[in-house]
């Protein structure tokens, strides 16, 4: 365990009703439990969070998922259905800073949870909720998932090769992406009650979100009047070259160097050309000007690939990062988890379980005076049930029992 870790306090005393699953409202509590809060994560005693991948009578083969978004959490398995259940998080709820849930439309109104009902019980709570489509939105009522939400959000538009099919991009925007905008206005609601001591509804569609993560597209639209294009490894918009990817050996899959020399620096080109080898090119009138290279792009990458060819990724973007070019290896989830520096500077953190394996995983990015918050062990479910209802409920051992006994507490 790396030295650069520390339990952050931030939100010490701050205490949250997760009613999450899956990964958009998970990713969103998460980031609160990483800060300090007090996250509990309501679940159903047989299953749990279906994120879990438990599968009935047999063991748990995929815990990575689960892992992944639910570090630094409890869990407390409450039979929702059961009205001593029901009031049992109702109680949990009048103690609460926060509540969050992100149910499929209209589930969180059956249980019996809705926005009204909670307000009622604690007038000045956080209440946050994530869904696919606004309200308002002519799909209000339908389901979504990340890739749902990539598709209609424009994501998948602006991905892939200028000439090919819309693509979705590697990573989950649609669902972390929308937990970190919702993270981020609960900790301004947080911010404003402390003075107000009032609560607010706290609402965001996942292509709402999305939006918010295209708006370099949006404003090629705005500039164009025309919707932003693919442009594979290329920035639609930016007519600039040489920028984009080239090979390297030895020719694997990911064996490329992006490379990207800036219009608003005509040095990078010299430089580049002198990195080379390729001085004779160095005031070419063909390639004088970045209209220029443009217009034989073809032309200039060949010219670049030819040298990267015979480096490794890391050698290239070595070479040409100290020559003050910007360059990027590309590099995959393996070469990531193998970087001892992110462990040493507690970026990647390894989280020992009580039940499975230990699991390298990334932890809070931002570091705190030099430290990283501390990675916790993801909850095994209902591991944290009878502390819980004791510490926030104040009920005893023999009240824990009962309530076990009538199906309540799982």
């Amino acid at each position: 365990m790396s030295d650069n870790v520390a339990d952050f306090n931030f939100l010490e005393g701050v205490k949250v009703v997760d009613l999450t699953q899956f990964e958009a409202g998970p990713s969103c509590t998460e980031a609160l439990a990483w800060l300090g809060a007090d996250v509990v994560k309501i679940e159903n005693p047989k299953m749990g969070d279906p994120g879990r991948r438990l599968r009935p009578g047999q063991p748990d083969n995929d815990p990575y998922y689960f892992h992944i978004f639910n570090a630094n959490k409890k869990s407390v398995t409450v039979n929702l259905k059961s009205p001593e259940g029901l009031d049992l998080v109702k109680d949990m709820i009048a103690q609460a800073d926060v509540v969050m849930e992100n149910f499929a439309p209209g589930v969180i109104e059956r249980l019996g949870l809705s926005y009204d009902v909670v307000k009622a019980i604690n007038p000045g709570i956080i209440y946050a909720q994530v869904k696919g489509f606004g309200e308002g939105s002519p799909f209000e009522k339908n389901l979504a998932f990340d890739m749902i939400a990539q598709a209609c959000g424009g994501t998948f538009s602006v991905t892939g090769e200028k000439d090919g099919p819309p693509t979705r991009p590697g990573i989950s925007l649609g669902d972390t992406g929308t937990g970190m905008v919702m993270a981020i206005t609960i900790l301004g609601a947080l911010y404003r009650r402390r003075e107000s001591g009032e609560g607010h509804r706290l609402q965001v569609a996942m292509q709402d979100a999305m939006l918010h993560y295209m708006r370099i597209g949006l404003s090629t639209q705005g500039l164009t009047g025309k919707a932003a294009e693919r442009g594979g490894s290329k920035v639609p918009g930016i007519t600039n070259a040489p920028m984009g990817l080239y090979p390297c050996t030895p020719g694997g899959p990911n064996d490329y160097v992006y490379i990207m020399t800036s219009r608003a620096n005509p040095e990078h080109w010299d430089r580049l050309l002198s990195l080379i080898g390729r001085e004779d090119l160095i005031g070419d009138e063909r390639y004088l000007t970045p209209a220029d290279r443009v217009e034989r792009e073809e032309e200039v990458d060949e010219v670049i690939a030819a040298w990267t060819r015979g480096l490794t990724k890391y050698e290239a973007m070595t070479a040409v990062g100290e020559a003050g070019i910007p360059a990027g290896a590309v590099l995959d989830t393996d070469e990531l988890n193998n970087d001892i520096t992110f462990e040493q500077r507690g970026v990647m953190q390894t989280m020992v379980h009580p039940v499975h394996r230990p699991f390298k995983m990334p932890g809070w990015p931002v570091r705190v005076d030099g430290k990283a918050s501390r990675l916790k062990a993801s909850p095994v479910l209902g591991e944290h049930t009878d502390q819980i209802i004791s510490d926030w409920l104040g009920l005893n051992a023999s009240a824990i029992e009962a309530l076990k006994s009538d199906g309540a507490l799982g």
